[in-house]
């Protein structure tokens, strides 16, 4: 029996579509997927209740997929399968998210439940290498993907994100906590900041506010970076996982919405990692590149 561990996003429902049992769908509260009915709610503070019922239930597999956003956590909310996990799971995050995943996959395996990734469930979520679109990948493109394998190597050490934005081969834009969307719709210098939530803490969210406009600013203001974030467009986007990363939680994943805001941000085509990145609704990623005459390679 397999249990899908979801987060939001189209994933979680290619993945079940993919399987000839329907899977048990459990899902983080808050993070409902698209087009599934949930079977099991959970919070991680009740984790350990959720291994109970999955036990039960006879399962012997499990597959993270879909997209979270850090969870908030009370001590007040812990119930009593999940009190002993509670230094396991804090000597994890003081490690980093990647840390705190491995942990969390560590628990299922504990009890006898194996991990699989979505990729392996839907091989075809990962296309065979090479370029997809009729647009071809333009000459001397690796001088500039030199610079973006750097920042995936630095993303890695420092637990961020996996994808990035190269022209004239400075990187104009990373991904962080906030995602590949936010990366692509910041590299409009006219675009507004979405005034972050304020709920719990609105005096660190506006710091935060003016933290990410000050940034800005001083990439603006300063070297060839600047010079290049200055060019109304042009570049590639690139996407890979991070170095060591756990293969079977948290592969990359690129859609439709991502191939419309390279489109949006004017960019003149995408670099995924081969093997490494998976990608829904690989046909009409493709047409809206070719539209838009773009280039996507899986390189």
């Amino acid at each position: 029996m397999l249990a899908l561990i979801t987060g939001t996003g189209a994933l979680p429902s290619v993945v079940a579509k993919h399987q000839s049992t329907r899977p048990i769908i459990c899902a983080l509260e808050g993070h409902k997927p698209e087009d599934l009915d949930v079977d099991i709610w959970f919070r991680l503070e009740t984790i350990g209740t959720l291994l109970h019922k999955l036990a039960l239930r006879g399962v012997t597999e499990v597959c993270f997929c879909g997209a979270i956003q850090r969870p908030g956590f009370s001590p007040l909310k812990l119930d009593a399968r999940t009190m002993p996990l509670v230094p396991t799971l804090a000597r994890a995050v003081k490690d980093g998210e990647d840390a705190a995943l491995r942990a969390i996959l560590g628990l299922f395996e504990k009890r006898g439940m194996i991990a699989k990734g979505a990729h392996v469930l839907v091989p075809d979520l990962l296309p065979k290498p090479g370029v997809l679109t009729r647009s071809i990948v333009p000459d001397g493109i690796e001088a500039h993907l030199e610079a973006a394998e750097q920042v995936s190597l630095e993303q890695g050490r420092e637990d961020e994100g996996q994808s990035c934005v190269i022209r004239d081969k400075q990187v104009i834009a990373r991904e962080d906590s906030r995602g590949t969307d936010a990366m692509l719709r910041g590299l409009n210098k006219c675009a507004p900041h979405p005034m972050p939530s304020t709920d719990g803490d609105p005096f660190g969210a506006a710091m935060d506010f003016v933290g990410d406009m000050l940034d800005d600013a001083a990439d603006w203001l300063s070297g060839p970076v600047a010079e290049a974030r200055a060019k109304p467009k042009g570049g590639v986007f690139f996407k890979a996982p991070k170095p060591g990363q756990d293969r079977r939680i948290d592969l990359p994943t690129i859609g439709p919405e991502t191939a419309r805001a390279v489109i949006e941000a004017q960019l003149d085509g995408m670099v995924i990692a081969a093997d490494g990145v998976m990608v829904l609704e690989q046909d009409e990623v493709v047409r809206l590149l070719d539209e838009a005459g773009l280039f996507l390679w899986v390189r």
